[in-house]
């Protein structure tokens, strides 16, 4: 692996790490200060609790709801960074903003945390992103996210009246990674043009401006 490669992997996995540690550290301090964060989650329609949209990925009701966010948003980060390095930052902080600014327009009037939106924000964005930019190894990493998380899209609704699962945030969460794919299509990696194409596109143009020349045009018939 050069020197290049190694750079390109630390800096896939920094982010993606420090994310994961930090709701980590903040759920240990929770439970060993024996306190309850939930009211740093989001309370739809309450202003006051718009500014949580920042706090709420990282608070977790419990063991297994933790292993299952940070799991899901390490794998799912990490291809974001990896393969959309150029622009995994923006896609990371506005799938936390705009995941969290939808929660709290639609969902129900109770508590919402953890970090289920971005997770659902980010797979979305992969999918999609892959299947616009029609470019092989994006759509291959598209079908990864199905392979792996495509039953996640039964999450979208509600399946029982009262549902302990935030299905709104992660309805949120789906509607923002659809939204981001299509607002950055045009940034990050590409589908590579073919050179042959460029070459006929060059030879179309110089073939079009001595048609519309004159000066060549008489020196052509001249020499015929």
């Amino acid at each position: 692996m050069d020197n290049a490669e190694k750079k390109r992997l630390y800096y896939t996995l920094f982010f993606p790490i420090l994310f994961c540690l930090f709701i980590i550290l903040v759920y240990l301090f929770e439970q060993a200060m024996g306190w309850d964060f939930h009211k740093a989650g989001i309370f739809p329609h309450e202003l006051k609790t718009l500014p949580n949209v920042f706090t709420m990925p990282f608070i977790h009701s419990d063991l297994s709801h933790l292993l299952n966010n940070i799991i899901s948003f390490f794998v799912l980060s990490s291809c974001l960074y990896y393969f959309y390095s150029q622009i995994a930052n923006k896609i990371l902080l506005l799938s936390v903003v705009f995941s969290g600014l939808i929660l709290w327009v639609i969902g129900r009037e109770s508590w919402h945390i953890g970090a289920s939106g971005v997770i659902f924000a980010i797979s979305f964005f992969l999918f999609f992103s892959g299947l616009l930019r029609k470019h092989i190894p994006l759509i291959a990493i598209s079908f990864v996210v199905v392979f792996l998380y495509g039953n996640n899209v039964w999450h979208l609704f509600p399946w029982s009246k009262i549902d302990p699962v935030s299905w709104e945030g992660h309805l949120a969460g789906g509607i923002t990674g659809v939204l981001l794919a299509v607002i950055y299509r045009r940034q990050g990696p590409q589908k590579p043009v073919k050179e042959w194409e460029d070459d006929d596109e060059n030879e179309e143009d110089e073939a079009e401006y001595q048609d519309n020349d004159p000066e060549l045009n008489e020196e052509n018939l001249s020499e015929n």
